[in-house]
């Protein structure tokens, strides 16, 4: 039987897919699946980035499984299949623990949930066809899943606010143009592109790029002087970047530099 997410390690790169067609709809076993995954990127030392993509070129995701919430008898047991998941819708969502980053590979429309999915993602790269858009009006209720919490952050309000109301699409030239997609790319060339994004992210030294997943969320919203202030060598707010000031990797940078070589990472 197909599993419903396949995921593929290639060198330190991880390829999550969510295979449930035609809609590769969220039901609670593909968000614990997703968010297995992403535990064990977390866990294993060897892998540095995540990409998440869809099945097929037609759809990224079509969001929370609607056909499955119309089957189910109340309103709580509706909620409890999208809420009452690790790390949150998707498995992804509200994962705040992650400390490596993941790149969105939208290879085909993102509606609601899906369109969460990739905004909960470090890295968008869309394929030129994809659209991105949210009907939870139209059906009753809001995109609480990351939509109406991040989009606003991520474009201008007013363009957010009447994807929101109106549930219009927009296209991925759109998209790239306010911001939020960081490279639009041909449909046959979308793994080649975010494999390519993954592998420089990839060579960074591990530790740099987890203590940069960790202060990146809590210094966005803040004035620029308490930024700095929460940035100061022994701050035990950000146990990642702590030790990342103390790790054998922050002098090898400086030593490869100095002696004209690739440094070798030792993520310690």
């Amino acid at each position: 039987m197909t599993k419903a997410v396949e995921v593929l390690i290639s060198d330190s790169i991880m390829e999550i897919t969510i295979n449930r067609p035609p809609a590769n709809a969220i039901n609670p076993q593909v968000s614990l699946a997703i968010h297995e995954a992403l535990t064990r990127l977390q866990n294993d030392n060897e892998l540095q980035v995540a990409i998440i993509s869809g099945s097929g070129e037609r759809i990224f995701s079509a969001g929370w499984d609607l056909k499955e919430i119309a089957s189910m008898d109340n309103n709580q047991d509706a909620l409890d299949s999208s809420i009452n998941c690790p790390g949150g819708f998707a498995g992804i969502t509200e994962f705040w623990g992650l400390k490596k980053p993941v790149i969105a590979a939208v290879n085909g429309i993102a509606v609601g949930g899906g369109f969460e999915i990739a905004l909960a993602c470090d890295i968008i790269i869309a394929a030129e066809h994809v659209e991105f858009f949210l009907p939870e009006m139209q059906r009753g209720f809001l995109p609480d899943a990351g939509a109406i919490q991040i989009l606003p952050r991520r474009i201008p309000y007013n363009i957010a606010m009447e994807m929101l109301y109106t549930g219009r699409r927009m296209n991925a030239q759109e998209a790239k143009h306010w911001g939020l997609v960081n490279q639009v790319c041909k449909a046959d060339e979308l793994m080649q592109t975010a494999t390519a994004m993954a592998k420089l992210i990839a060579g960074g030294a591990p530790l740099a790029l987890q203590a940069l997943k960790e202060v990146m969320p809590k210094i966005q919203e803040l004035p620029i002087r308490e930024a700095f202030a929460q940035t100061k060598p022994g701050n035990d707010e950000f146990p990642v970047y702590k030790k990342m000031l103390m790790s054998d990797d922050f002098m090898e940078g400086a030593r490869a530099f100095a002696e004209k070589r690739k440094p070798q990472w030792k993520g310690e």
